[in-house]
């Protein structure tokens, strides 16, 4: 990525990431964090149903495929579909700090059209953190693991408090993710925010 932005730059004093000792072992899914998250949740019919496979370090892989619901031009990816995969992506990296964050800024660039019926394959890391940034950085293949890179971004987010959310939510939902029974679940659906 060119990083033309000087918002995507690293202070001097940014530090290594450091993955918390709680995060989930290198190749575990990490799941949804919310049900009704467009980026990850099961109960969203046109959401991206993106599925986020810790990696090693501060890193994570991550697939989703292009349905016919993702689609701007006839047949291939809407560009806003494509920058929430990279943006549900480079969030889930704050699992493996076991950090509450939000997005303060995301930069795509689009390589290549990716196809309706194609599974775009990503990869993201943590490259530093600095007081409450944490700086990341994503790319997304199609073809494989391997293959040619159609999308990449670079991102800054924030961390903040879970009052966040609390205070900016819509109470029905906030209220019901607070009464879930299921405990984690309950914990999860504020714990992270890609």
């Amino acid at each position: 990525m060119s990083r033309t932005s000087a918002a995507l730059q690293p202070p001097a004093d940014a530090v290594r990431p450091v993955r918390h000792p709680d995060a989930p072992a290198p190749g575990e899914l990490l799941g949804a964090h919310y049900g009704q998250c467009f980026g990850c949740g099961g109960d969203q019919p046109h959401g991206l149903h993106l599925e986020a496979r810790a990696g090693e370090g501060v890193s994570l892989t991550a697939e989703f495929t292009v349905r016919p619901a993702h689609q701007g031009a006839p047949g291939l990816a809407h560009g806003g579909v494509l920058t929430s995969a990279l943006d549900e992506t480079l969030g889930s990296l704050n699992w493996l700090l076991r950090t509450i964050a939000v997005t303060g800024r995301l930069e795509t660039d689009f390589v290549r059209p990716v196809p309706v019926g194609t599974t775009l394959h990503l990869e993201a890391e943590v490259t530093a953190v600095a007081g409450r940034k944490i700086y990341s950085t994503a790319t997304g293949r199609v073809g494989g693991p391997g293959g040619p890179v159609a999308v990449r971004a670079d991102a800054l987010f924030i961390e903040v408090k879970v009052d966040h959310f609390v205070d900016h939510g819509r109470p029905e939902e906030i209220q019901a993710a607070m009464n879930d029974p299921d405990q984690v679940r309950r914990a999860r659906a504020f714990e992270v925010n890609p």
